[in-house]
């Protein structure tokens, strides 16, 4: 399957926040809030910092060796686990949580980004090893966040009464409903009864979301060597107990992350995460909960009416390090204390927030990696694009207001504003030679001439917009084209990429359409990917 790719600026799509356009372009105002720009220098730099750090190899190869025992077909990855115990391997991470399904698209798209970027840097730098990693978020305890996915517009949604960290919940009867309900949308597409037959493989009943999680993304991306490191493991956590300790004791994350976001809000940016006093949950097999400090120093979880001195909760930290877990300020000191990482790829929101840390980062001693915006991808077909381009627009016009576009495309085949506009020069025209005239016989009347032509200019202005209306009407199939193009590609005004799954193009395409999103991620340069594949009707 061949496919032509288009790119352009990310500010161009008007999508990505001030911060975002702000961080790509490397400006000044916001040098102080990362440790390496996002270019191969930045990366050496990383690796510099990282081999002052003790990374805890040899329990990551351990943790890991253990989670891919059982999992078949993991030759390369399992030589990519070996590569981890060497001090010149690196690794270039995401992380995601374990959306059912995978979720929306860019959970793909971070993973091809990965591992792409890992074959660029491996190019660029033979004397070192860099292996991509997903790190799955299975402890996130917001369901509503997970539990859905879309196809071609149509939601699906699992109901459960689980709680806790969505990652060890299970697999139940109203899962494999949701399949069920899949297979009567997908089956009858030339790959449907493969993509079905995948999921139901994995997502079985009694099966963790985070295994399943695990075997659908070896399952699509092992052959490509990369590595999927399940956190939520007490050796890995193991390795943490120093920092969940200083959090405990100190509460120093709080403390370093609210002087960074008064700095972001002062220089005008949008705060992320704020974080809380106490940046750590409590994890247990059905909850994940708050912990909090009473006025005495002492430690509580309220929703579980647990309460603990600092002596019990460090001593508890020190036997049972698998029951704290890490919220959303504290989890990148994790991720990077546990793997050697020189690079990070996120998302516009996960870029902002991790822009707050480099000073939560440096209290903890903490190599801060370097920030990659991942890619983003705008999926059509080739016939889409031809009708976008008879209509004359480009790919940024795609990322315009539809009603914006209609106006546009009037202007551009009418001839009644051309009209009108000649005719508003010769007002302008007419009423600067009258006030001329009339400032000679009286200079009083000069406002009042003014008046007049403001007025006229008001009609004229009204009559344009009336006949840009009836325009408008003439081009009414223009306009449902034109909406029709821009609903497809954008769902509910949304990026596509974070409202439509990857079932529905794989379900059309096979895997070639993985291979695709691989071939042309890009690595460092940062730019917005509009991938045109071929008519769905001629792939064979």
């Amino acid at each position: 399957m061949e496919c032509d790719c288009i790119t352009l600026p990310y500010e161009q799509t008007a999508y990505f926040s001030t911060l975002v356009t702000d961080y790509i372009k490397q400006s000044p105002r916001l040098a102080s809030f990362y440790a390496h720009a996002p270019n191969i220098d930045g990366v050496k730099a990383a690796i510099a910092q990282r081999k002052q750090f003790a990374t805890p190899r040899q329990s990551l190869v351990t943790a890991l060796t253990a989670q891919y025992q059982q999992m078949p077909n993991a030759n390369i990855v399992q030589a990519q686990i070996a590569l981890l115990a060497h001090e010149n391997t690196f690794t270039v991470t995401t992380a995601h949580q374990p959306n059912i399904a995978t979720g929306p698209l860019y959970f793909i798209y971070k993973i091809a980004h990965a591992i792409q970027l890992s074959r660029h840097l491996q190019q660029q730098m033979p004397e070192y090893n860099f292996v991509p990693v997903y790190y799955m978020g299975s402890e996130d305890a917001d369901l509503e966040e997970l539990n859905h996915f879309t196809i071609d517009g149509k939601r699906y949604t699992w109901r459960t009464n689980q709680t806790g960290a969505v990652g060890r919940m299970l697999v139940d009867e109203a899962f494999i409903t949701l399949l069920q309900q899949l297979e009567k949308q997908i089956s009858v597409l030339p790959y449907g009864k493969w993509w079905l037959q995948t999921l139901q493989t994995y997502y079985k009943i009694g099966v963790s979301i985070q295994e399943a999680t695990f075997s659908l993304v070896h399952e699509l991306f092992g052959n490509e060597g990369l590595i999927i490191l399940i956190p939520d493991n007490k050796l890995l956590k193991a390795t943490f107990t120093q920092v969940i300790q200083q959090e405990i004791t100190t509460q120093f994350s709080s403390n370093a992350v609210t002087a960074t976001i008064q700095q972001l809000a002062h220089k005008g940016y949008k705060v992320q995460a704020a974080g809380r006093d106490i940046n750590l949950f409590y994890l247990t097999a059905n909850n994940r909960e708050r912990i909090t400090k009473t006025s005495e120093g002492n430690f509580e979880v309220p929703t579980l009416g647990l309460s603990f001195t600092q002596v019990e909760l460090l001593q508890l930290v020190h036997e049972q390090p698998e029951l704290f877990s890490a919220n959303v300020i504290l989890r990148g000191v994790f991720q990077e204390t546990i793997l050697p990482n020189v690079a990070f790829i996120g998302g516009g929101g996960e870029l902002a927030y991790w822009l707050e840390l480099k000073a939560v980062f440096e209290a903890a001693a903490v190599p801060y990696p370097v920030l990659v915006l991942r890619n983003s991808f705008l999926i059509m077909q080739q016939q889409q694009w031809q009708q976008w381009q008879r209509l004359g627009f480009d790919e940024v016009h795609l990322f315009q207001p539809t009603h914006q576009l209609l106006t546009a495309y009037v202007e551009q085949h009418s001839e009644a504003p051309l009209l009108l506009e000649t005719t508003m020069e010769a007002l302008q025209n007419m009423y600067e030679q009258l006030a001329q005239q009339v400032a000679q016989v009286d200079g009083t009347l000069v406002p009042h001439v003014a008046s007049l032509q403001t007025k006229a200019a008001k009609k004229i202005t009204q009559l344009e917009q009336k006949l840009l209306r009836a325009e408008k009407r003439k081009f009414s199939e223009q306009q449902l084209q034109i909406q029709r193009i821009q609903s497809q590609l954008f769902p509910n005004n949304n990026l596509q990429e974070r409202v439509e799954n990857i079932g529905g193009f794989v379900a059309r395409y096979g895997k070639d359409f993985i291979q695709q999103l691989l071939a042309t991620s890009l690595t460092l340069e940062q730019q917005f990917s509009i991938l045109l594949l071929p008519n769905f009707t001629q792939v064979k």
